[in-house]
């Protein structure tokens, strides 16, 4: 079977890269467009850093910001509607994960309208139209959504979370701009960035992985655990740096891998707890995480003794596949310990393992993950995780 590498079309890297942005609208010749993001960076005036730019070059433009947390099927229902009703032609997607799948979703089914009740979107979609042109700028360093082909959507009657793998909603063009994170706090710094490490070491691990996405994913990994830290100490003291700066370029580099190969059950359980309990994706990721290498550690072969090394523990050529696994553990169990990660997750109780294991073993992560897990096997991951 032929390994398949899906990437955006163009991608900007860089302080100042939104003034790239009007320039790829108007040599499309595209007229107006739909911006994306969510409340709080309308209100805090992230969403304005864009906007201020499209005014500048003449571009017009329409907000719409009803998008939650861990957006949901009426989400995107309420989007497509006030896209069509805008004029627009053309989406540009301003935020972290929430805004961004908002928008694939809704550029998804304005081009393929036969997926309006957008559970049909879940899985492999079969759509046959590439989804509206669109612009993605994340403002913050983690989910790498402006560069993969999935997206995550809420069905709140169902308390779960569905994922949608497409190669058609992959944004063309990707504007990684880390003046566009400079107001990120410090939970939601550490958090990304957890989540952006899980995506490397699930991707790095998965059963689908190979020599190109290895390259990303390690790469990525050195990078997320030689500046997580001085990203999280930026945040607080409310100067942005060279952690910053180094966070937007590994969270990238980290999509383009795990993007292309899929993840595990780190990401699967993850998806429960924030469909459940709301638990901020990120954190229940980097709560996962060291659990789950740990469980996954007998099929790993030599791949987190590379983990180790990229992570900056010292002798791991010298030590035996037990000891560099237990390494590579405890090495992200301290980084996140360092940038303020809990170990439990708050709200989950015994009387919901039974159903949390259920959606888990359905979700569309779980096949990557390199030990098949039996539902007995989640129970007891989520046991260690429970306060």
């Amino acid at each position: 079977m032929a390994n398949r590498i899906v990437l955006n079309t163009i991608s900007y890297h860089g302080k100042g890269a939104i003034e790239e942005i009007p320039g790829e609208i108007s040599r499309r010749s595209l007229e107006k467009a739909f911006v994306c993001s969510d409340p709080d960076l309308v209100r805090f005036g992230v969403t304005r850093k864009v906007t201020d730019v499209l005014d500048k070059a003449g571009i017009a433009w329409e907000l719409y910001s009803e998008i939650k947390p861990n957006p949901t099927i009426k989400n995107v229902q309420d989007g497509v509607a006030a896209f069509k009703n805008s004029g627009a032609d053309c989406i540009v997607a301003i935020g972290g994960g929430s805004s961004m799948d908002t928008a694939k979703g809704i550029g998804v089914i304005v081009n393929n309208p036969e997926f309006a009740d957008v559970v049909s979107l879940e899985g492999v979609a079969p759509t046959t139209k590439h989804a509206v042109f669109t612009i993605a700028v994340p403002t913050t360093a983690g989910t790498a959504a402006e560069v993969t082909i999935n997206y995550v959507i809420t069905d709140p009657d169902k308390q779960r979370k569905f994922v949608c793998v497409d190669t058609n909603d992959i944004p063309e063009v990707a504007v990684v701009d880390p003046d566009m994170m400079a107001s990120m706090p410090v939970g939601l710094t550490a958090a990304t960035g957890m989540d952006a490490l899980t995506h490397a070491i699930e991707g790095y691990t998965t059963k689908a992985a190979w020599e190109i996405t290895d390259m990303f994913h390690l790469e990525a990994i050195r990078l997320i655990s030689g500046n997580l830290r001085d990203a999280v100490a930026e945040a607080k003291s409310g100067v942005p740096d060279s952690g910053r700066e180094a966070m937007a370029m590994a969270q990238y580099i980290a999509g383009m891998g795990f993007s292309n190969v899929g993840l595990g059950i780190a990401h699967s359980i993850a998806h429960t707890f924030s469909a459940h309990y709301d638990t901020p994706h990120g954190v229940a990721c980097a709560i996962m995480l060291p659990l789950v290498m740990e469980y996954n550690a007998p099929c790993t072969g030599e791949r987190l003794r590379a983990v180790a090394k990229a992570m900056g523990v010292e002798g791991t050529d010298s030590m035996s596949i037990e000891e560099a696994r237990a390494a590579a553990v405890l090495a992200v169990r301290t980084l996140g310990e360092d940038v303020g990660i809990p170990t439990t997750v708050k709200g989950l109780v015994a009387a919901d393992y039974d159903r949390l294991a259920d959606d888990a073993l359905a979700d569309a992560c779980c096949p990557g993950n390199p030990r098949d897990a039996t539902k007995e096997d989640i129970i007891e991951l989520l046991r260690k995780v429970t306060a």
